[in-house]
C-alpha cells in the first residue's frame, strides 16, 4: 500500500493527523485542483471520518496557505501561489507529491541568495563546536568511494553546520527549508548515475575559509560550490 493508501486507511479510522496527510498530499498532488470545491458532506463520507475532524483538518490547511476553509459550505483550494513553502509541512507534502526541475533552479536561486552570505558570515562569527560539526560533515566526504547514501547526508550536515555557523538567527532557521529540498535533489543526482565531480574538495574550500576568519574567500567559495550545483554536481 502507498503511503497516501496508508494515510487515507488511517483516516477511515478517525485520525486527524491521517486526514490532513491525505487532504494535502491530493492538493499536493494535483487531485484536487486549484479552485476545486471542498464540500464537508463530501469529504466526510470520502474519508469516513467526522466532520468534526474534516473540519479541523480543513483549517490547519487553511493556516498553511493550501485552501480557503469555511465553517459552514465548501473549502476552497487556493492559487498555488499562495502555498506556504516555507512550512516544513507543506515544503514536506510537496517533495513527496513530487517537484519540478523549475522548483529546484528557485531553490538554487534562493541558495545563491542565502549561503554565500552565511558562510561569510560564518568566516566572522564561527565557533570551534561550528567548525567540528563542519570538519566532521567535509570527513566523511573525504573517504574514497563514501557510500551515496553517506555523502547525501553528510551535504545536509555541512549546510546545517554553515547556515547555524553564520550564528544568525534567521539564516539558521532556513535549514528547515533548504536541507530538505537538497536532499531530494542529491538523491536524484546520485540516482541518475552520471559522471559527476567529487563534493569533497569544494565543501572544503568553503570550511578552509571559515576556518582562516576569510570573509570575501567563504563567500565566493561558497557561490562556486552552487554553481557546481547548478551544473548538475552534487
Amino acid at each position: 500500500m502507498t503511503q497516501l493508501g496508508n494515510a487515507a486507511s488511517s483516516a477511515g479510522r478517525g485520525g486527524h493527523k491521517e486526514t490532513v496527510e491525505v487532504l494535502a498530499g491530493r492538493i499536493l498532488d494535483g487531485t484536487y485542483g486549484e479552485g476545486k470545491a471542498l464540500a464537508l458532506p463530501d469529504l466526510t463520507a470520502e474519508l469516513d471520518v467526522s466532520q468534526t475532524v474534516v473540519r479541523e483538518a480543513l483549517k490547519l490547511l487553511a493556516a498553511k496557505g493550501l485552501v480557503d476553509a469555511h465553517q459552514k459550505g465548501d473549502s476552497v483550494v487556493r492559487p498555488r501561489e499562495d502555498w506556504n513553502l516555507l512550512d516544513s509541512d507543506v515544503l514536506r507534502w510537496k517533495l513527496a507529491a513530487g517537484a519540478s526541475s523549475d522548483f529546484f533552479a528557485d531553490m538554487l536561486e534562493l541558495r545563491r541568495s542565502i549561503e554565500p552570505a552565511a558562510a561569510a558570515l560564518a568566516a566572522e562569527r564561527r565557533t570551534d563546536d561550528d567548525l567540528a560539526a563542519l570538519d566532521a560533515a567535509v570527513s566523511t566526504m573525504a573517504v574514497p568511494d563514501t557510500d551515496p547514501a553517506l555523502l547525501i547526508r553528510a551535504d545536509a550536515s555541512f549546510h546545517t553546520a554553515m547556515l547555524l555557523a553564520s550564528n544568525n538567527r534567521f539564516y539558521a532557521q532556513l535549514q528547515r527549508v533548504i536541507v530538505p529540498v537538497l536532499i531530494q535533489r542529491d538523491r536524484a543526482v546520485h540516482a541518475g548515475g552520471g559522471e559527476f565531480e567529487h563534493p569533497h574538495p569544494a565543501h572544503a574550500a568553503v570550511v578552509e575559509a571559515v576556518r582562516a576568519r576569510d570573509v570575501d574567500g567563504a563567500y565566493m567559495a561558497m557561490l562556486e560550490l552552487l554553481d557546481k550545483s547548478a551544473r548538475g554536481h552534487p
